[in-house]
């Protein structure tokens, strides 16, 4: 059997989400993600789904322990696809601390996750930074100047982040949009 296109995947996700609401998963809400994951079981938003909502889900028939251990195989499955994603990480972590008591396993996956935003959250703005500078407008420049400040609060050692910030200051300052220091 062929893999289902991406559209279709997203469609039945869309459509699983609609069979119920974000804090009270229906039957069939349950049935149409478990069948997505059966169909695409490397599709992370569908694992992460389907185990938020069994954590709300009260299931006829089903001990709390046997949806716990399908909520568990759930998450770890999806940190592993995502490639230990930033959001799996902290779903994982949650759970790991709220329903098995496991502080310290949580906080180490949750401090993974926060250094990886960390690197992502660079490098968006480096390249946000980049783009505004490069557009040269006086606005682009003047948002480039307030997001370069912040940048560099939160990224002082970056070098990317530093080199992003001279040439949005260089680029202020021949376009008059930033006065030049006095010398001292």
């Amino acid at each position: 059997m062929a893999s289902p296109r991406p559209e279709e995947v997203l469609k039945r996700f869309l459509a699983a989400r609609e069979a119920g609401d974000a804090q009270h998963a229906s039957p069939e809400q349950l049935r149409l993600l478990r069948e997505l994951i059966h169909d695409s079981p490397a599709f992370t938003p569908a694992l992460l789904e389907l185990a938020r909502l069994l954590q709300l889900a009260d299931e006829p028939g089903v001990a709390a322990e046997h949806a716990f251990v399908e909520v568990q195989r759930l998450l770890e499955q999806a940190v592993q696809l995502s490639r230990r994603g930033a959001p799996a990480l902290v779903e994982l972590g949650y759970f790991l601390d709220i329903i098995r008591g496991r502080e310290d396993d949580a906080l180490a996956l949750w401090d993974e996750a926060a250094q990886q935003s960390l690197k992502t959250l660079e490098q968006a703005w480096a390249g946000m930074l980049r783009a505004w500078a490069e557009e040269r407008t006086k606005e682009s420049l003047e948002k480039a100047l307030r997001l370069a400040e912040r940048a560099r609060k939160v990224f002082p050692d970056s070098l990317r982040i530093l080199d992003e910030v001279e040439q949005v200051r260089a680029h202020a300052l021949q376009d008059g949009v930033l006065a030049a220091s006095p010398p001292p």
